[in-house]
């Protein structure tokens, strides 16, 4: 193993971290101004909570949802059917060396978060139980 060789355990890289950063704004951005022209997107108000890069810079995962979580799959067609235009688009916002292949994944943190406040909720409603039985 190289003296100064990156730990797989230790999480993206700041260079990964920082172009994946810009890419979600300039996406953000398109998607706000209205640049990808599609029905079923400029239907919905879309989050891109995060992008993932890959340490080579050379694949973009893009998580996203749409707001109130419906529709999901048409939004991620619709996105795949426009990828080539998002990625030209990406190129000349984003100063990289090579424009990123991009995938559209949906973004599960929210379902995540949601559970976890059932959980806590429903353990807080357990604790207030057994003192009101005390």
């Amino acid at each position: 193993m190289r003296k100064n060789a990156p730990d797989d355990r230790s999480g993206p890289s700041q260079r990964q971290l920082r172009a994946g950063e810009l890419i979600r704004h300039a996406l953000s951005g398109m998607l706000t101004r209205g640049d990808i022209h599609d029905d079923v997107i400029a239907s919905h108000v879309i989050t891109v909570s995060e992008v993932r890069m890959s340490p080579d810079l050379k694949l973009a995962t893009v998580f996203i949802m749409p707001l109130g979580g419906e529709d999901v799959g048409p939004v991620l067609e619709s996105l795949e059917r426009n990828k080539r235009f998002i990625r030209g688009a990406m190129a000349r916002a984003v100063n990289l060396k090579f424009a990123p292949d991009i995938r559209f994944r949906k973004d599960e943190s929210f379902e995540s978060g949601h559970h976890i406040d059932r959980l806590l909720d429903s353990l807080k409603e357990r604790e207030d139980q057994e003192r009101e039985r005390d």
